[in-house]
């Protein structure tokens, strides 16, 4: 008797980090990629931090107001209830998320889901900021983005915080960052 193979190929996930300073495009290139899986009927699921409440409750939006709808979450581990029979995650602000975002990440592309990560890969002083070394340890693909520096015009890595006070996390807009190069970004002395 013949038994006919089962020639479905497996489905295999994987994870796409892509980070920059502020105003360097991250969320804008998260929100077309995820416009382009919409487009090809695959099933998505975004998530955003629930303290990033800059724009929008609900809504990835980046600096020049595009949008695309998405769930805000407490948790990392929140995403894995929620990305339930999908195709797609897209995450915005991942250096904001809890130390599980990593294990979440790889959980999903385990179970064969494209996994679109965006977040600061430094934080205003230049350090690695929250997770993100760990996202862009584990990373099948990373998009670097750069903005361009307001002091002299090269490309910019950093999100220079022009006010002294707040702690590592203070979310703000231009009126509080600026993108700026390494050079510019020292302090003035």
């Amino acid at each position: 008797m013949f038994i006919e193979p089962n020639l479905k190929p497996e489905r295999r996930g994987w994870i796409e980090v892509i980070c920059g300073s502020m105003f360097s495009g991250k969320t804008e290139e998260l929100i077309r990629r995820l416009k382009r899986v919409k487009i090809a009927n695959l099933k998505v699921e975004i998530f955003k931090p629930a303290l990033d409440k800059r724009y929008d409750e609900t809504k990835i939006v980046s600096h020049d107001t595009n949008s695309i709808h998405s769930t805000p979450v407490e948790s990392a581990q929140s995403i894995l209830l929620l990305a339930q029979d999908v195709d797609v995650v897209g995450i915005d602000e991942a250096q904001f998320f809890d130390p599980g975002i990593s294990k979440v990440c790889e959980e999903l592309a385990l179970r064969g889901i494209r996994v679109i990560v965006a977040g600061l890969d430094m934080d205003y002083q230049g350090n690695p900021f929250g997770q993100m070394p760990n996202l862009l340890a584990i990373a099948d693909y990373i998009t670097k983005l750069h903005a361009i520096c307001m002091k002299c015009g090269n490309i910019a890595n950093i999100s220079y915080r022009k006010i002294a006070e707040g702690g590592q996390v203070l979310l703000g807009e231009k009126d509080i960052y600026e993108p700026r190069c390494r050079n510019c970004a020292q302090p003035e002395s």
